[in-house]
């Protein structure tokens, strides 16, 4: 827990901590760490305006949480610095999915749960911050809280903001993971990087639901990422279609930015592709009772959508994929499936390949 202001420790040699903690860092499996400040009331307006919009489409929990996000102070108080880290993921060179027949998996999920494996290694070097530090305060996040994280990384100097929303680094792209460690002593904040997106818009132009509707603004409702991951009910019927085998998020706006021909490639065993998820085919995944589906995806990020959602999704992949034999038979399995959602896309699905599909 963050201490009190009043207690607030005080470091003699703040920048030797830093460097201290890059070292630790490293040994943990980061690929980088740096320090922004917790004074984030510029970016307040732009966070209202995207709320306002609605683009947060049903995720209703960013809205209850309003403006604690950019108040790093608020969220955890007695917070004066944020240490932010970056962890690569690629364990192999990411290419494009051409095959309509495989499952489109977003890469960060072919491996285990990256919450759990990115907040084991954050609070070891949390853990390993108050050993050199006495009664330091300090609270570690991975995607779990109202955290700007890319705001804060921006501001850190780990990379740009993307005109896709992400975070870009001219050494390592965009494929790996954010964390923070919000702290109760005053670090010295790096320098933030100069933007190089320049007037390149292959990621705008390459989305499939064209989610990314200006410059680093997306509505999450038409993003695929959103769609099958976040969002519980049925899939828009006009989307669909563009979806195409993207069974768990997408990562086309990555692929085809140019930056990404630097990304690094991770040394951590647990980002390791598991279940074949690289090369699985829709036809397979279809088949999967929810045992089966619990069994394999225990451990995996894709495990919380459950396996209502999974089917929901690759019955989709299966009204885009090219008509065959094997695809119209794994369709009609689940024509009479428990799940009144799961129904709905099979019938879909079906009529996409002219069969008469029906809704219940």
């Amino acid at each position: 827990m963050i201490q009190d202001r009043h207690s607030i420790p005080s470091i003699s040699e703040p920048r030797q901590l830093v460097q201290d903690l890059r070292e630790r860092s490293r040994e943990l499996g980061f690929a980088a760490l740096a320090i922004a400040g917790v004074d984030l009331a510029d970016a307040e307006q732009g966070l209202l305006d995207w709320l306002a919009a609605g683009f947060h489409g049903g995720m209703d929990y960013m809205a209850r949480h309003g403006l604690k996000r950019a108040r790093p102070a608020e969220l955890v108080p007695g917070t004066v610095s944020v240490i932010c880290v970056r962890m690569d993921y690629l364990t192999q060179a990411p290419l494009w999915e051409e095959d309509p027949a495989r499952a489109a998996i977003a890469r960060y999920a072919h491996g285990r749960d990256y919450h759990k494996v990115m907040r084991n290694h954050l609070q070891r070097l949390a853990d390993y911050l108050q050993e050199q530090t006495g009664a330091l305060g300090a609270r570690v996040f991975v995607d779990s809280a109202p955290v700007l994280e890319v705001e804060l990384a921006t501001r850190a100097g780990l990379g740009w903001r993307g005109k896709h929303t992400l975070l870009l680094n001219r050494d390592a792209g965009s494929f790996f993971f954010l964390g923070e460690i919000y702290v109760d002593i005053a670090l010295p904040p790096d320098a933030p990087q100069q933007a190089h997106c320049g007037r390149c818009t292959r990621c705008i132009e390459v989305c499939p639901t064209r989610a990314i509707v200006a410059p680093y603004r997306l509505d999450a409702r038409r993003c695929i990422s959103y769609l099958t991951i976040e969002h519980a009910g049925s899939i828009p019927e006009e989307l669909r279609p563009l979806i195409g085998n993207r069974v768990y998020g997408c990562d086309d706006c990555q692929l085809a930015c140019p930056w990404n021909r630097f990304a690094q490639l991770s040394t951590e065993a647990d980002f390791a592709v598991r279940n074949g998820l690289d090369r699985a085919r829709l036809v397979e995944l279809f088949a999967w009772d929810e045992a089966t589906f619990n069994a394999r995806m225990a451990g995996s990020p894709i495990y919380r959508i459950g396996h209502e959602r999974w089917l929901r999704n690759i019955a989709v992949g299966l009204g885009n994929a090219p008509g065959s034999p094997e695809v119209l038979a794994a369709l009609e399995s689940r024509r009479e499936d428990t799940s009144a959602l799961v129904r709905e896309h099979v019938a879909w699905a079906l009529a996409q390949h002219g069969q008469c599909g029906r809704v219940d």
